[in-house]
């Protein structure tokens, strides 16, 4: 049985980035593989979240959640704005509209 986002504790995200791309990743003990969130940069200020991919052995464990709140936080630290074209990314802002509305560009 997968345990749920608010029992793991094991997460480990990683971030890397090049000129104009950037990429996290996910991965935790509890799981086998990685989940990752894609990124491109159009300019310093605006960023693209153009992909999320989380493995079998992950689904259902909030992973991709992470992912994105991870994705906003660095966002909003650094003063960017998002175009969420990765369908969970605009979901999941869609969802949480109010409190992510100072990071996304619709």
């Amino acid at each position: 049985m997968k345990q749920g986002i608010r029992n793991m504790t094991n997460v480990q995200i990683d971030y890397s980035e090049t000129d104009t791309k950037g990429r996290y990743v996910a991965t935790t003990p509890e799981a086998e593989g990685e989940a990752e969130l894609t990124l491109s940069k159009v300019t310093p200020k605006l960023i693209i979240a153009d992909h999320t991919f989380v493995p079998d052995s992950m689904r259902g464990m909030g992973v991709a959640r992470l992912l994105a709140d991870r994705l906003i936080a660095d966002a909003r630290e650094r003063g960017q704005r998002i175009v969420p074209l990765c369908p969970f990314v605009r979901a999941h802002a869609r969802k949480h509209r109010d409190e992510v509305e100072d990071v996304i560009q619709w």
